[in-house]
């Protein structure tokens, strides 16, 4: 992490702070999730002589003096009212990935479908970063050059305490979206599940138009035809041979609670946990009770839903 050299001294101002603005961002608790706990270790990692601004940032963080955040590809951008009126403006730039390893690590998350399912479900898997560092790259901020940082404060220190009360207001906010990881590295969220759903598809690209790889007009194979043969209207619904036994498998969902995850905190929220912390063990428990319900073995019956003979109405 590094940032512009400013050697102006710091000197503290006398007199009250001003007070969090309304559209303060309060942070409850960054680093809920595993991607968000990796997002905070790399600010305290690169800064491990600067507890103290650390912890002053956690606590301007938790004040709401963080507010205007902005997430774009490459680029965070933030005001944080300090001792003076005016606020401080934060600049995060993390280095985007080039085509070349996205296109890599999208290869890689391709030959695993757990991947596109939690992606889908709002969640990252745990093991996403094994397709960055595939390519050669990670998912986050490793080195010192991955990313760099400012502040119009006059604190030369890097990194100050508004830059660390924005990494941790962010922090929280990737909790809620880890989507905003994939952006600040380079791709919206519609780039990669379209992506991703491509390569999985085998399409050399993004599709466009007709779709890809489907034959022109002129190229068109002949429609088969089928004659169909005389049937009484008795044998009409009638089996022509015995159903096959219907085999089907109730698996556990990827990700529990992945919509309360996306959803986010209501208006009026005043819990310290987030509604998927304090609801996801219920709708865990509920989710686990009723699949085990329906696969449990019933009377005159084999295996529940596990094996159960196809019949006609």
């Amino acid at each position: 992490m590094s940032s512009p050299a400013r050697w102006v001294p710091f000197r503290r101002e006398a007199g009250p702070k001003p007070p969090p603005p309304a559209r303060g961002i309060r942070m409850k608790r960054a680093g809920t999730t595993w991607w968000g706990k990796r997002w905070v270790e790399a600010l305290e990692r690169m800064a491990p002589d600067e507890a103290g601004r650390l912890a002053r940032g956690r606590t301007y963080a938790r004040a709401g003096r963080t507010h205007d955040l902005e997430v774009k590809p490459g680029l965070v951008v933030a005001r944080v009212t300090g001792s003076q009126p005016k606020p401080y403006k934060v600049i995060l730039t993390l280095a985007r990935l080039d085509d070349a390893t996205w296109a890599k690590a999208i290869a890689a998350m391709a030959k695993r479908a757990k991947f596109a399912a939690e992606l889908l479900a709002g969640r990252m898997p745990d093991d996403m970063d094994s397709a960055f560092q595939n390519a050669g790259a990670s998912l986050f901020p490793e080195r010192p050059e991955d990313l760099t940082t400012a502040c119009s404060c006059p604190d030369w220190v890097n990194p100050c305490k508004h830059v660390a009360a924005t990494h941790y207001v962010l922090g929280e906010a990737l909790d809620k979206d880890p989507f905003l990881l994939f952006e600040l590295r380079g791709r919206t969220r519609e780039q990669v599940i379209e992506a991703l759903r491509a390569a999985r598809a085998g399409a050399p690209g993004k599709r466009t138009g007709a779709r890809a790889g489907a034959p022109c007009a002129g190229d068109a194979p002949a429609i088969a035809t089928v004659t169909l043969g005389k049937m009484a209207a008795r044998d009409f619904d009638a089996w022509r041979e015995a159903p096959p036994a219907l085999d089907v498998a109730l698996e556990p969902p990827a990700a529990h609670a992945a919509l309360l995850s996306q959803l986010g905190e209501p208006p009026g929220w005043s819990e310290e946990r987030s509604p998927a912390e304090l609801l996801g063990p219920l709708i865990r428990a509920a989710s686990e009770r009723a699949r085990e319900i329906a696969m449990a073995e019933a009377p005159g019956r084999r295996g529940g839903l596990r094996e159960r003979p196809l019949h006609r109405p």
